[in-house]
């Protein structure tokens, strides 16, 4: 089986394949700070909650946007799996020609979204990604990637309120509000995350669609993408698995080119 590992910087989304299904998944908060062996006793008890054994997994796919966590998980799957990691990085065939003026800027998880989105769709598509910042990715009908936007996240945002405004809770955004004229402060600022952050989604996804002036998908994922996608009429699909897809098609590109 296949192990795919997307390291975010708040979250790490693990998928295990078995051919083309992904049979388990799981997502747990970055550390920075773990060492080899805290990974291996987590990712091990995982394992062991779902009856997955350590040695089914024939090779590991890692893409992360953290440089310190990287060398330390790359480490924990030679010694636990025994396996040397494929890294998403320079140098890796991704199948998609990265049109950035320098490629190297580009965030792992947004090429590997923007592999999965054009292999899904093939036509043009923006991937919306809501991680710990929300990024817009740009893939041109050629299965080109183009470039695009970079917002700060939406539990960045709740965090600056709380931090900034003495006056302000911290809030955590789990649900739709019940009214957009809400009758306290922490209704209020759930209003003005959730309807906010949907008119920025909307009016970032309009503006894009009138420069490249051509018919396009767009699809959503991220951990709060289900909420803002149910408010926020651009958003076509969400696909919760978009970037664990995109690993699992750069693994098979990379085999295959050996």
């Amino acid at each position: 089986m296949l192990l795919a590992m997307d390291i975010g910087n708040t979250n790490t989304v693990l998928g295990l394949f078995d051919g083309n299904e992904i049979v388990q998944d799981w997502r747990i908060r970055t550390e920075v700070n773990a060492t080899i062996d805290e990974y291996g006793i987590l990712v091990r008890s995982l394992f062991s909650a779902h009856g997955v054994a350590p040695d089914s997994v024939g090779n590991i796919i890692i893409s992360c946007v953290v440089p310190p966590v990287l060398n330390v998980v790359e480490r924990f799957c030679r010694k636990y799996f025994s396996l040397a990691p494929l890294i998403v990085g320079p140098g890796i065939r991704t199948g998609m020609p990265i049109l950035y003026d320098n490629p190297k800027e580009v965030g792992a998880d947004r090429i590997v979204n923007a592999v999965a989105a054009y292999e899904a769709f093939r036509k043009a598509t923006i991937v919306v990604d809501f991680g710990t910042a929300t990024t817009f990715d740009y893939i041109s009908d050629r299965g080109e990637y183009l470039g695009g936007v970079i917002t700060p996240g939406i539990m960045i945002s709740c965090e600056a309120l709380f931090q900034k405004a003495s006056k302000l809770p911290r809030v955590e955004i789990f649900a739709k509000p019940l009214s957009i004229i809400a009758k306290n402060t922490i209704a209020s600022m759930n209003a003005g995350i959730v309807y906010g952050y949907a008119g920025l989604v909307e009016g970032i996804i309009k503006r894009i669609r009138r420069e490249v002036n051509t018919d396009l998908r767009v699809v959503a994922t991220g951990g709060l993408a289900p909420l803002i996608a149910g408010e926020c009429p651009a958003i076509e699909e969400v696909d919760d698995f978009l970037t664990l897809k995109g690993l699992k098609i750069i693994f098979e590109r990379n085999l295959k080119a050996q």
